[in-house]
């Protein structure tokens, strides 16, 4: 049995973040039931690369019912409550008040249901003078300072995930988890919000204290490290590697057992951490030079014999023939997708994802259960 089979996640959600954090409670055995606007979560509109679907609506819904409600029509959003009202959590991300004009606040929900906790996640959270802005995952790269040490030297780049939204979606799932953790003990539930911002700003720590507390901003380096070297990309004769080099016995059996070049160990330019960073461009060359005539199957081989930690430079196509990929098999409307397993492991368990709902696959079944919860009510108003 799945950890959190017996809990019930209502899930008013769109896009990534909550979609994510709502599909990872159902991997671990919740029963998800995402509420989905008249027409669905536009995340359904956004390719149809996966079998004719799309592959956010495939990679993040997986596992959970669907039904389509409007919440601003009076039947649907007295049914939304019922279902809340049986709920262990709550999870939204609508535009900032938007839940709250709706009926769906947080302090409205938990006085009908003590134990329920909600969960809002927001571009800037509820205070502050950005609490209005709209939020998407590029515009709060930008706006928290990621993308001004992601890139080159001369030109920024955003990370090429939605690491933003995954990020939110993450940072939601442990306050739930902490949060259903807390209820077992006092019985109590609770709000949580998570803001987009808040999540970036605090993997941006470091670069912070650099900026503030240091004599020297972190720098954009692409695929190099901004103080060690050799640490970086390396061409080939067919594709780049990876290499990182952190001491001296990494640097000799580099230059002896890899480069064939033993004179490069002594040579003043190279022979300590800060002659080789103030070097790093005649260095580079001179492994390049190397490199540039082998085939990165070669220069891979010499460099883990000589224990260099090394990568390859891959891109995705290289990512589905890797080695190391581990997959699962989930279903969808239109048949079976592979899946990226779970970076999680758990001894005994399955990792089987449950199937991707088309929209309102489960409208029906779900009015018709909590149609008796009406029926309940009136007849204890009697």
């Amino acid at each position: 049995m799945k950890p959190l089979t017996d809990i019930l996640v209502v899930s008013l959600d769109q896009a990534v973040a909550a979609p994510f954090c709502a599909s990872r409670l159902a991997d671990a055995g919740a029963r998800v039931i995402k509420i989905e606007r008249p027409g669905g979560d536009f995340s359904r509109a956004y390719d149809s690369v996966v079998n004719g679907l799309s592959a956010y609506e495939v990679w993040l819904n997986r596992g959970k019912e669907s039904i389509e409600l409007d919440v601003k029509d009076p039947g649907d959003a007295a049914l939304l409550h019922r279902m809340v009202d049986r709920a262990d959590v709550f999870l939204h991300n609508l535009a900032p008040g938007a839940a709250a004009r709706a009926g769906f606040g947080a302090d409205v929900l938990r006085a009908r249901n003590p134990g329920l906790i909600t969960c809002e996640i927001s571009g800037y959270g509820d205070e502050g003078p950005y609490k209005e802005m709209k939020a998407y995952d590029a515009l709060i790269q930008a706006e928290s300072g990621v993308t001004s040490i992601t890139g080159t030297p001369e030109h920024m780049a955003r990370c090429g995930l939605p690491i933003c939204d995954v990020t939110a979606g993450m940072y939601a799932l442990i306050g739930i988890l902490e949060a259903l953790h807390q209820r077992a003990k006092t019985g109590e539930g609770t709000a949580i919000q998570v803001a987009l911002f808040d999540g970036l700003a605090e993997y941006m720590q470091v670069p912070l204290w650099h900026q503030t507390l240091g004599d020297k901003p972190f720098s954009r380096s692409g695929l190099d490290h901004p103080t060690i070297a050799p640490y970086g990309a390396f061409d080939c004769a067919d594709g780049q590697v990876m290499i990182a080099v952190q001491n001296e016995r990494e640097w000799v059996n580099l230059c002896t057992k890899v480069l064939g070049r033993p004179d490069m160990v002594d040579d003043p330019r190279f022979d300590a951490p800060g002659t080789r960073a103030a070097n790093k461009a005649e260095m580079t060359a001179m492994i390049h030079e190397v490199f540039g005539k082998l085939p990165r199957s070669q220069v891979m081989a010499r460099l883990t014999e000589a224990q260099i930690a090394c990568s390859q430079v891959n891109d995705s196509a290289d990512l589905a023939e890797h080695p190391q990929l581990r997959t699962t098999t989930g279903m969808t409307e239109n048949g079976p997708v592979e899946f990226v397993a779970s970076p999680m492991r758990f001894d005994g368990e399955s990792q089987d994802f449950g199937p991707v709902p088309p929209l309102n696959a489960h409208g029906d079944a779900i009015r018709a259960e909590f149609a008796a919860d009406a029926s309940k009510s009136e007849q204890a108003a009697e």
